[in-house]
């Protein structure tokens, strides 16, 4: 391909609101071009590299079996309802209505569309086990979105659903699923860890994310040396034991302008884990309060999944006040209007402190049992870094990481509430139990370009590369230019990837677009091919540079491609 013919636009500048290496890089190399917010068109250089993502995933997919389908981006609202996730999505669900007055969705993910297939073709255990795909386009109506393709409104995702007669064929498909995605992963020039996940609005029994750890990334994931790692969502951890204490009096106490933790604590001269914190949230539209030990955040995944609540926010101090008549910062769990969700690490505590709910006042010698009227207890505390290991009680570290797949059990979640069944080999009626497994294709661009780049740019892995080669002559007319133009026909020939920078522009700034857009491999046609009739080799991942012969070019570029493709392998 020529460069004056690939409609490629480079800009020197970083954009504004690009805050990550991956979302500047992938518009200053004109990847992508920016639509609106969370909505972005793939340039042809770009569109090039996700279909060498597709293309390792559809082999992936197809090594395990799966079956590829293209079902409508569009989904009908009823079978929403059917399952019973039309109220439980929120707003990232985009509804709208056809001039019919017919619900329909623009399908963030495609549990029931795919459930509803299957319903209405399987008939009986021969037809199972199947596990159908799609590599489709998605949108979710995120409400920030940010970091260009990782949090974006619009994506393709690859979604496959596995339909299984029973919970043991459904671990085989996960397992499979599991490989598959690892391969996958590593293929595309990706490190990765499966994490253990909450399974989220989807639901099931089990899931897992697969993480790319990177200091951008917006999951916060604790693991240990034993093996065990896990999103903080998900995390599990042992906490440090307070002194147990003796029951005392309760009695109130004026504490002025004492509003936070640390405050309280120097303010009654004790450690914050001896003290009680309380929050509310506005949990669909009720006011509840949630109380834990001083020294530990709450995990809002798990206290939302305790509350059972579809949706949860940090309430209004304006609402709290009026219908609690107590401002932030003296909040507690004693004569509480509202219910009360208390973590496992306060159910002991004695001699205590909480908010006595009346602005500068706090209740001292609390017992939580005696005092407090709990609605619900459980465990919502969050797992971080210093905490223990709950396998191996040793001491957990941490790191961010972007999630670019995430994998399911099911079960009979969506079977079940939809009315699937099948005939079994007795003739009987059964439910099949299911599993999802999805990828976001554009995220895995992005996470490469964290993981892979430079101060000079993309450094793609050869297997994604829009082109493996690129040749760059420094005059393009000519002795040099002829030159360039029998290298590209020669690599042509061997069904070499390869772009030939024809511009007429200077040899410095065609260097730099070369290291930008990230080509694995460069081939300069200039002083040295005038002086000793030699071209200058350069590995853009290691920045190697070899001065070859005309006769060796062929061999030398075949070695460096091999080269280039064990590392992945």
């Amino acid at each position: 391909m020529l460069y004056s013919k690939s409609y490629i636009f480079t800009q020197k500048e970083t954009p504004k609101d690009a805050e990550i290496v991956s979302h500047q890089l992938m518009l200053r190399s004109g990847l992508i071009r920016k639509s609106a917010a969370g909505l972005y068109s793939w340039m042809p250089l770009g569109k090039r590299v996700l279909d060498k993502v597709i293309n390792i995933i559809k082999t992936e997919m197809d090594k395990a079996g799966a079956l590829e389908i293209l079902p409508p981006f569009v989904t009908q609202g009823e079978l929403w309802q059917e399952s019973g996730r039309w109220d439980t999505m929120g707003k990232e669900l985009l509804r709208f209505q056809d001039r019919h007055d017919h619900d329909l969705v623009l399908g963030p993910t495609h549990e029931e569309a795919f459930t509803q297939i299957i319903k209405e073709t399987a008939q009986s255990y021969q037809d199972l086990p199947v596990n159908l795909y799609q590599i489709n386009t998605k949108f979710r109506d995120e409400i920030r979105p940010r970091y260009g393709v990782i949090r974006c409104r619009e994506f393709i995702m690859k979604d496959a659903y596995s339909y299984d007669i029973d919970d043991e064929g459904l671990d085989k498909s996960y397992k499979a699923m599991r490989k598959a995605y690892l391969n996958i992963f590593k293929k595309s020039g990706l490190v990765v860890d499966p994490v253990l996940a909450d399974s989220g609005k989807i639901g099931g029994s089990g899931s897992e994310e697969f993480m790319v750890p990177s200091t951008v990334g917006e999951e916060e994931i604790v693991r240990c040396t034993c093996g065990y790692v896990a999103n903080v969502e998900k995390a599990d951890s042992i906490i440090s034991i307070r002194e147990a204490k003796k029951e005392t009096a309760l009695t109130k106490t004026q504490t002025p302008n004492i509003k936070t933790i640390d405050d309280l604590a120097v303010f009654f001269q004790c450690d914050t884990k001896d003290l009680v914190k309380a929050f509310v949230v506005e949990a669909d539209g009720k006011l509840v309060m949630a109380c834990i030990r001083g020294d530990l955040h709450i995990n809002e995944v798990k206290l939302l999944n305790l509350i059972g609540a579809n949706e949860m926010v940090m309430a209004d101090p304006d609402r709290i006040f009026t219908e609690l008549k107590a401002p932030i910062g003296f909040l507690g769990a004693i004569d509480c209007a509202i219910d009360v969700i208390a973590d496992n690490s306060i159910l002991d505590m004695q001699d205590t402190v909480v908010g006595a709910n009346e602005k500068d006042m706090h209740y001292k010698g609390v017992s939580i049992k005696r005092d407090c009227k709990i609605t619900k207890t459980g465990d919502f505390h969050l797992a971080e870094a210093g905490h223990q290991c709950i396998q191996c009680k040793e001491v957990l570290s941490s790191y961010k990481g972007i999630e670019v797949g995430h994998i399911f059990k099911l079960g009979k979640k969506y079977t079940e509430s939809m009315g699937v069944t099948v005939l079994n080999q007795n003739n009987q009626a059964i439910t099949p139990t299911c599993g999802c497994y999805g990828i976001g294709v554009g995220r895995i661009i992005a996470a490469v370009i964290e993981q892979n780049a430079d101060d000079n740019g993309i450094v793609f892995p050869i297997t994604i590369a829009p082109y493996h080669v690129a040749i760059v002559p420094t005059l393009v007319e000519g002795e040099l230019m002829q030159e360039a133009q029998n290298i590209y026909e020669l690599l042509q020939e061997q069904s070499i990837e390869t772009i030939l920078d024809d511009r007429n522009e200077r040899a410095g700034s065609k260097f730099k677009d070369a290291d930008l857009l990230g080509f694995p491999i460069r081939i300069t046609v200039g002083r040295s091919w005038q002086e000793k009739q030699e071209f200058e080799v350069k590995v853009r991942r290691t920045g190697e540079v070899l001065s070859v012969a005309k006769d060796k070019i062929l061999d030398t570029i075949n070695d460096l491609l091999k080269q280039e493709y064990g590392i992945i392998k």
